[in-house]
């Protein structure tokens, strides 16, 4: 169990600072939408930033993962960390003055036509945060949480600070104070470029506070090893690609196969976007949780009991996304206000099929380590082409007649078969002994508790008692499950004694 703590600590050092600044950056939700509110500039904004996971997976290549894969001998850390530094630099530069020339044809290609120049800042965008992940990755190897969480942090303040100052304070600056000399650099018309610029001032801030960690490498290329980290690295980049198409692609797929035309599919994308951003706590949750397991996972697979402890994980993991999902989907009526544009509430229907769906995926980066560890990672490609090609295929066939719902019910689809198959494939070539059975009725059953509170609510529309019911099925369910898991919960730190106390 100490194995299990020393996990929980990096994911509350590492993921608790990553979802309180995600947090603070999904807090624009409810004010961008209110300064977009009735136009297709929200529509746009998703549409680049679906764009963006892209280009980082072909820049990043996989060498984060590769990282921590071949950090574990100790005397290649300095020859690691310089072939993977000076690699990512130079493909960074080449990918980024790529995107920059064909910045027309791609905002073309994503429905923006008009704006190429969004294309151009998330250029430079994702060429800082390219540059940053492997000082990132590096203290979190180097166990430096504070720092971690110092810049993550910081930089999302630095983003909401420059985007109001661009679409508040200069359009009020402007009405009153027309000569104000902080008007130069601003233009009215810019909307969402204004955004793309408060992501690039974050992104640069990031790489200056991680200047220290990128002076340490040197200009040096171990070929025969970059050629291995290439080898292990390369499949990884194709299941990241398929995985931008699963989490991202059908949000231009809806732009170009919607039976909406111009701005009003652009809105609808809109709507698909805000509404996504409520799956929100499983969503960052799922990405703390990466913070703290991929490092774990590789030094844990040393020891003895590697497999019992990953097992062990998989169960904490389940329980607490699971609670997560019951937390967003019975208080939904709250949640809601996050999106200031209500007509935008339409969408409120994908936010329960979207929760379900990240659960599934994030059950898929924990099974995920048997072809992490064993080497294997060409089947990680396989099984997230395979999820893209689902993905594809019911988005092309069915966005014309049911739009964004198609986009969610694709999502949950692709990620529960990537989940399923992989748990098939990892068990026959690396054995866990996960409790599935056990698993699978803790998730069965929050799907009846949800179909009961949206039924109970949807006969008696009254909002104390949708507030009321969800509290008390929310903690029905959590007293459950401390019951039947009460030997396991025990042992853990604080919470074992407090178990222990009142059971």
């Amino acid at each position: 169990m100490s194995s299990i703590k020393k996990l929980a600590g990096q994911t509350i050092w590492y993921g608790a600072s990553s979802i309180f600044a995600r947090f603070l950056y999904y807090m624009l939700t409810p004010y961008l939408t209110l300064k977009f509110i009735g136009t297709s500039q929200y529509g746009q904004m998703t549409l680049v930033y679906s764009l963006i996971p892209f280009l980082n997976t072909l820049i990043l290549f996989g060498f984060e993962t590769a990282y921590f894969r071949y950090i574990l001998k100790k005397e290649h850390e300095k020859d690691v960390y310089n072939t993977i530094t000076t690699s990512l630099i130079i493909s960074t530069t080449l990918i980024t003055l790529l995107t920059i020339l064909l910045n027309q044809q791609i905002a073309g290609f994503i429905g923006i036509p008009k704006h190429p120049e969004y294309i151009t800042i998330s250029a430079f965008i994702i060429a800082c945060d390219a540059l940053s992940a492997i000082p990132f990755a590096k203290l979190r190897h180097d166990g430096r949480p504070k720092k971690f969480a110092f810049i993550r942090i910081a930089g999302i303040f630095l983003n909401i600070a420059v985007a109001y100052f661009f679409l508040s304070v200069c359009p009020s600056l402007q009405k009153k104070h027309p000569n104000s000399v902080f008007l130069i650099i601003y233009s009215a018309g810019f909307g969402v470029g204004y955004v793309l610029i408060a992501n690039l001032a974050q992104s640069f801030f990031q790489v200056l506070a991680l200047s220290k960690e990128l002076a340490q490498f040197q200009w040096k290329l171990n070929k025969t090893l970059w050629r291995e980290i290439i080898i292990y690295s390369l499949p990884l980049t194709i299941a990241g690609f398929g995985g931008m198409i699963n989490e991202t692609f059908d949000r231009i797929m809806l732009q170009k196969r919607s039976s909406f035309t111009g701005d009003a599919a652009t809105y609808q994308v809109g709507i698909y976007g805000a509404c996504y951003k409520l799956s929100i706590l499983i969503t960052l949750f799922v990405q703390a949780f990466r913070m703290g397991a991929e490092p774990f996972f590789f030094r844990q697979s040393t020891e003895e009991n590697a497999q019992k402890t990953y097992a062990r994980v998989m169960k904490f993991f389940v329980i607490t996304i699971c609670c997560m999902f019951l937390f967003v989907a019975l208080y939904l009526d709250i949640w809601k206000y996050f999106i200031s544009d209500e007509k935008m509430w339409e969408g409120l229907k994908v936010v329960p099929i979207l929760l379900f769906a990240n659960m599934f995926l994030g059950i898929y980066y924990n099974l995920s380590i048997w072809y992490r560890l064993s080497h294997k990672t060409i089947a990680g490609a396989y099984i997230t082409l395979i999820g893209a090609a689902i993905t594809l295929i019911i988005n092309y066939l069915f966005i014309p007649g049911f739009g964004y719902m198609a986009c969610a019910w694709a999502t949950f689809l692709c990620y529960g078969f990537m989940m399923v198959l992989s748990y098939i494939w990892g068990q026959k070539e690396y054995p866990i002994p996960y409790a599935w059975k056990k698993l699978l009725a803790y998730m069965i059953i929050v799907v009846i508790i949800y179909f009961i509170h949206h039924f109970i609510t949807s006969v008696w529309k009254n909002t104390w008692l949708n507030l009321g019911l969800a509290t008390f099925l929310l903690s029905i369910y959590c007293l459950f499950v401390i019951q039947v898991e009460k030997k396991e919960f025990q042992k853990l730190p604080y919470i074992g004694k407090w178990i222990l106390r009142f059971s």
